[in-house]
């Protein structure tokens, strides 16, 4: 998700006692100023990647859509959650939409039958870190680590195999380090454009507005489905869908 104060995030109050048990069991605008311009030479688009198949992708932090100039790219961040995701995918389903979710950890792990939905659904998997830790790009490189490729295995287990294909950094914490280490496991950095800041419960019409009015600056939006109540989230959704599509926008991932 997009930063919302304090370092460590919600999830680092929340989850802080369960991680400690976690790590162990588990082996231990932004357009221009997230790192970077979008790769030129950008990947085609990749199925979703099981097991070993481990392909290095680009480390620039990716904004663009494979749908082309008129295409969006959907994110979702923070979940699973067992109330706002289901909800999350019924609207995506009821207009056709392919989403990304990006994951934390310690949710997917809580919860793989979401996860396994959201891939059944044709949708795809981006790596949040464990704990959400919104400072970590002020933390070690080892802590860094452990965040990235222990939430990459969390989600994979969770998912029965299937890889996440992208990595987004909580709050943007993205470092040179980390955006190199996700990339050489074939999780291509992911950023935004449009922050609708629906964390914040603005209200429907402002989370509508916002995309509207910042969408002509890049194709990537962002979107919450955990982390509270993100009815919002989901009623700005339905609005918003059926509009873009009749505004000739077409609904695609974000490039690799």
């Amino acid at each position: 998700m997009a930063q919302h104060g304090g370092g460590r995030g919600w999830y680092g109050k929340a989850m802080g006692a369960a991680l400690g048990v976690t790590l162990l069991a588990t082996g231990g605008s932004v357009w221009t100023a997230q790192a970077g311009a979008v790769d030129s030479s950008s990947r085609a688009p990749a199925p979703a990647t099981r097991g070993g198949d481990i392909k290095p992708v680009a480390a620039t932090i990716a904004h663009a859509s494979e749908a082309g100039a008129r295409g969006v790219n959907i994110t979702i961040d923070d979940g699973p959650d067992p109330v706002w995701t289901p909800q999350v995918l019924d609207v995506l389903r009821e207009y056709g939409v392919k989403a990304t979710f990006c994951m934390v950890g310690t949710q997917a792990q809580a919860h793989p039958d979401l996860v396994k939905k959201v891939v059944a659904a044709g949708h795809r998997l981006c790596d949040h870190s464990v704990s959400h830790n919104t400072a970590m790009d002020k933390d070690s490189q080892t802590y860094q680590s452990q965040q990235i490729l222990d939430a990459e295995r969390m989600i994979t287990k969770a998912s029965g195999g299937v890889r996440p294909m992208y990595y987004r950094a909580p709050g943007g914490a993205f470092t040179p380090y980390s955006r190199k280490l996700a990339a050489s496991r074939g999780m291509r950095p992911l950023g935004w454009n449009v922050d609708t800041k629906d964390f914040e419960r603005p209200g429907t019409d402002v989370i509508v507005a916002t995309v509207e009015r910042e969408l002509p600056g890049g194709p990537t939006l962002l979107f919450h489905d955990a982390g509270g109540d993100r009815s919002q989230t989901v009623e700005a959704l339905r609005r918003l869908l059926p509009r873009l599509k009749e505004q000739g926008y077409s609904f695609g991932f974000p490039v690799r």
